[in-house]
């Protein structure tokens, strides 16, 4: 069988799996013989739109006074637990997710994805994040996936590293073990297994700015639960923990006991929608699939809602926002502003959650792996993963009832790695304007109408949306995904790549519309001034990043030799790349090579020489997107053209992002400020990516005094 970068599986019509082999030319598509095991609840067979969407409530906070004004207050631990995500006639799904920390073992409040904080611009929130994954007893719960212990990862039973030292946050060495699955593991000596010990964690506020890094949920300041049952020799906490607890005492005046972290968040940001989610090393894709996630809502500021604008009048517009509390009838949506998180999962039978546990179930390939000979290919991990259901806050293709009016939506893109294209055309006589993304509101609404009523959102990114129902009939709608079922690379949807599966991931949210409910006082989104962003000031620097991947040769006897992906990577661009730039692959073990100092402006160019298109987020600092080029590429290693800028920059980019899509053969150019010192880190947002390498560390500034060197860590 023929390996390539467009080898992956995909789902027949009857469920099974098949693998497809991708002429990365012609894009022609050639379908293979099936037998890998998948999931044994297909999603095709999942009822539609028969579960109501859950809107998340806000979640409880306590204000305290402190010395600087009010402080929001919040205790809230993640934990395992069962929740209906299937309809009701199927079974329920074990799932992690945040909730209230008071909340007890086995109470409701947990919930995935959680209750949304609401915040505001200047009142800081302070969030103790708890591991709460023990059970009942206090005993620690083993991952609900298989984690895969190849990779540079939390590592927090300390395997050795190629110099013997057993330690945390490395590639364990493996030489001369062979892998077997967990049901098969008998000999230490000769053998290695899926990880099966406590869970590591570390929260992270995506897109917050402003904040010190002691909060920002590094990847290596991870931490076990505070179990009862801790096995000897593992770490407690990993190689940043300690560094980031102290400086954070000596900060906020606050202790970190066993098992947490407490963040502190400024709230600078301009009014936008954040989330939260998990971040630990290496096996962040595993940790958010389980379901912790959830929204975090900033408002007010300067370029707060409050300072958005009817043009007709040139007085505060009235945007969607929550129904009066007397107009909350039983069983209906509570709020005209909706937030919507999308993700996609696979289920068994059992309604458990499925996710691989073998490298075979993405390409075909059986090993060698990691441990045998010079193999560098993970056993278990996935170079991506595309479940075959959509889930909408939490439900599985749930559906919703909504009034002849206008409606706020705030989407998130909450996968792994599937990026979506939500087509909001089937809803006859919906108007739709975007007015925000990542970084808040756009210098002005877009009108959906001028892409075909689409909506095009990489995994992390979100979008601000007015769905506007006034003029559409009553009856039911839907709201479809066109995005592909496989690695998206841009173009146009059914020439440059199929559209989801019409039957199941092609579907995302049913529209129940009836006739509105009292006058509809909010202003129409074409007549909306939005407060501008201000524009970061000019570059002291420009700085060349490569986007590449590792590119396995397999020449075994048994196996067509071919290319196997191994891992995605970041790095560096040496030379002039209008003429020729080679590309320095970077793994996260390596010294931090981005360091501007505090007050910097920088443009960073991305230039992606892999076939895919990634969605590249920054931490701790918003950015504005310049322009997009191609390049010419040579070996996958050199760029030797660059090209003019491919059109103005889309509307949905316009403003401030933290995430952009990083398009194949194509320079992405974006320029921040860089206000707060610290470690960050800077990445590819499909999860199975970030956790096999595409991953750097930054730095704004010197070097802490006592902060861990680059590298491999001692504690």
């Amino acid at each position: 069988m023929q390996l390539s970068r467009r080898s992956f599986l995909t789902y027949t019509a009857g469920g099974a799996l098949a693998l497809v082999l991708v002429d990365p030319v012609t894009g022609a598509r050639t379908v293979m013989a099936d037998g890998l095991a998948g999931p044994t609840l297909p999603g095709s067979g999942i009822p539609k739109f028969v579960t109501p969407l859950l809107v998340p409530p806000t979640m409880p906070r306590t204000r305290r006074s402190g010395p600087g004004g009010p402080v929001d207050h919040y205790d809230i631990s993640v934990r395992q637990f069962v929740q209906q995500v299937l309809p009701a006639e199927l079974p329920a799904t074990t799932v992690w997710g945040y909730g209230p920390a008071a909340g007890g073992v086995g109470r409701a409040l947990h919930h995935a994805p959680s209750m949304t904080i609401e915040a505001e611009h200047g009142v800081p929130v302070r969030i103790r994040w708890i591991n709460g994954l023990v059970d009942a007893d206090g005993r620690y719960l083993p991952h609900l996936l298989p984690v895969d212990p190849t990779l540079h990862w939390a590592n927090p039973e300390q395997r050795p590293g190629p110099d013997g030292v057993p330690r945390t946050d490395i590639r364990p060495d493996l030489t001369g073990l062979t892998y077997v699955p967990h049901d098969q593991f008998t000999d230490p000596q000769t053998q290695y297994t899926t990880y099966r010990g406590p869970v590591p964690v570390v929260i992270h506020l995506h897109g917050a700015m402003g904040m010190g890094d002691e909060s920002d949920g590094y990847p290596e300041a991870w931490y076990l639960p505070d179990a009862v049952d801790l096995p000897a020799g593992h770490a407690p906490y990993g190689a940043w923990y300690a560094f980031f607890r102290g400086k954070s005492e000596d900060l906020h005046w606050v202790d970190w006991g066993p098992g947490e972290q407490v963040a502190h968040y400024p709230n600078a940001n301009r009014d936008s929608t954040l989330w939260f989610h998990d971040h630990a090393l290496g096996i962040t894709r595993l940790n958010v699939y389980a379901g912790p996630a959830g929204f975090y809502l900033l408002r007010g500021g300067e370029h707060g809602e409050q300072n958005v604008l009817d043009a007709r009048t040139g007085r505060p517009a009235v945007l969607p926002a929550n129904a009066p509390a007397a107009s909350r009838g039983r069983g209906r949506v509570p709020t005209y502003e909706i937030p919507l998180a999308i993700q996609d999962r696979s289920f068994n039978a059992d309604g458990s959650l499925f996710y691989p546990d073998t490298r075979a179930f993405f390409d075909g390939y059986e090993g060698p792996f990691v441990g045998e000979g010079e193999s560098p290919i993970a056993p278990v991990w996935n170079p991506e993963f595309f479940g075959d259901a959509i889930i909408v806050n939490g439900r599985t293709w749930p559906s919703v009832e909504l009034e002849q009016r206008r409606y706020r939506l705030r989407f998130l893109n909450g996968c792994g790695s599937r990026f979506l294209i939500l087509d909001l055309d089937g809803v006859a006589g919906a108007r739709a304007h975007q007015i925000g993304n990542d970084g808040g509101f756009l210098p002005a609404p877009h009108d959906l109408a001028d892409d075909g009523m689409q909506l095009l959102l990489g995994p992390a990114e979100r979008a601000d949306v007015i769905l506007d129902l006034t003029d559409v009939e009553e009856g039911s709608y839907e709201i479809r995904n066109l995005g592909p079922d496989e690695p998206y690379g841009g173009g146009v949807v059914g020439v440059d790549f199929d559209p989801a599966d019409a039957e199941s991931t092609g579907l995302v949210l049913g529209l129940t519309v009836v006739p509105a409910r009292g006058r509809d006082r909010t202003t129409p989104a074409e007549h909306l001034v939005l407060p501008a962003p201000p524009a970061p000031p000019t570059e002291v620097r420009v700085r060349r990043l490569a986007l590449l991947e590792h590119m396995h040769d397999i020449h075994d006897h048994e196996v067509e030799e071919g290319e196997a992906p191994a891992a995605a990577l970041l790095g560096v661009l040496h030379g002039d790349p209008t003429v020729r730039a080679e590309a320095q692959p970077l793994t996260w073990a390596d010294p931090v090579s981005e360091n501007p100092a505090v007050g910097d402006t920088e443009v960073w160019e991305f230039y992606n020489l892999t076939a895919d298109a990634h969605p590249v987020h920054v931490h701790e600092t918003p950015f504005e997107v310049l322009d997009r080029r191609a390049i010419s590429v040579e070996e996958a290693e050199y760029v030797v053209g660059v090209g003019d800028p491919l059109g103005p920059v889309p509307a949905g980019d316009r403003g401030l992002k933290d995430t952009v899509i990083s398009y194949p053969e194509t320079v992405t150019r974006v320029r921040m400020t860089f206000t707060n010192s610290g470690q960050f880190v800077w990445h590819c947002h499909v999860l199975e990516h970030e956790d096999n390498e595409m991953m750097r560390p930054y730095r704004v500034g010197p070097v802490q005094e006592g902060q861990p060197a680059d590298g491999p860590h001692h504690h």
